[in-house]
């Protein structure tokens, strides 16, 4: 069991590629600027994005492969507004992941490279950060 912990971190914004090759599929999508994203905005993103895929690929989900590569790092916390200073930092309600340059969201696989350019499309609305499409080099 993962036990949160609230913390005093402070994710700089330095550009450290750990995460910047594909691993599992032909495709990705790669972050190019700093932003934050939310746990529930990741999880409504995976969620259209599968929405998409499954109308491209007429509701057959087994047609293609999708990995998410983002791990949730940050707890955001927060104290009621009628609170007095110095009782504390307050509880949990949302974690959250710093997007870095580099950083691979998704990978894609088994799917065309014309369907990928429809969802691309769609999913780069929806990213509050910069996003840019890859490709593996064989």
């Amino acid at each position: 069991m993962q036990v949160q912990r609230k913390t005093h971190n402070k994710y700089h914004h330095k550009l450290c590629f750990s995460n910047h090759v594909l691993r599992f599929g032909k495709f990705g999508i790669k972050v190019v600027s700093f932003n934050r994203i939310s746990e529930s905005q990741l999880k409504s993103l995976e969620w259209s994005i599968i929405r998409k895929l499954k109308e491209l690929s007429n509701n057959n989900k087994k047609a293609f492969k999708l990995w998410s590569l983002v791990n949730l790092n940050l707890n955001l916390t927060k104290l009621s507004q009628e609170s007095r200073m110095g009782k504390g930092k307050g509880v949990i309600y949302s974690k959250a992941v710093f997007l870095k340059p580099g950083l691979i969201l998704f990978e894609f696989d088994k799917i065309s490279y014309q369907q990928l350019i429809e969802v691309f499309g769609f999913i780069r609305k929806k990213i509050p950060a910069k996003v840019i499409l890859i490709k593996k080099e064989n």
